[in-house]
This record gives structure tokens, C-alpha cells and sequence, in this order.
């Protein structure tokens, strides 16, 4: 099982794209469980059990303090680009995670 912890600006699109992961990953019989949150609760939450951190491609911008925090829980982070970022991008986004299993 690999948990991972998406963090945005806490909009729709989040739920979208995590919607197509999951199906991307039920397709492919890889157990994940995801979690979006919003830029303010990421201090809090990268305190769990998380096994990668994404970060969407609307809060790039804020990626190297994201980064900080999961590299001080070792955990690994990744960029979403912002081509995996739709409904579409399920194939793509599990491809950029699968290293990680």
C-alpha cells in the first residue's frame, strides 16, 4: 500500500485528479491510499504516515518550503506536472509514482 499525500490550493481539481488515480491504480491492482489537502494544513498533515508527497501544479510556487517539511520526515516529493493534473492524467501521474512501490 503506498500512501500519498497530495497537497493544492484546496480546490475541485484535487478531488478530480485523485479520482483518476485511484481508478488508475484499481486498473492496474496497485493499492494506494490518497489524500488531498490545502496549503494549510499540509504542516500538519506531513506529520502521518505518508509514503510521497505531490504537490499540484497550481502551488509550485511553494514546492521548495513543501519540500523542506517532507524531506525533515523523510519523506520523497514529486511535482505533478501540470499535464497529469486532469482527469486524463491518471496513466501519466501512476507512472511518475510506480518508482515508489
Amino acid at each position: 500500500m503506498l500512501n500519498i499525500l497530495m497537497v493544492c490550493s484546496g480546490g475541485m481539481s484535487s478531488a478530480i485528479v485523485e479520482n483518476a488515480l485511484k481508478k488508475e491504480a484499481e486498473k492496474e491492482s496497485i493499492e494506494i491510499n490518497i489524500k488531498a489537502v490545502g496549503t494549510g494544513a499540509f504542516t500538519d498533515e506531513i506529520k502521518g504516515n505518508w509514503n510521497l508527497v505531490l504537490v499540484a501544479p497550481q502551488v509550485r510556487h511553494r514546492y521548495d518550503g513543501f519540500e523542506a517539511m517532507a524531506k525533515e520526515e523523510g519523506i520523497p516529493i514529486e511535482l505533478i506536472p501540470p499535464q497529469s493534473y486532469s482527469p486524463l492524467g491518471g496513466p501519466k501521474l501512476m507512472e511518475q509514482i510506480k518508482k515508489y512501490l
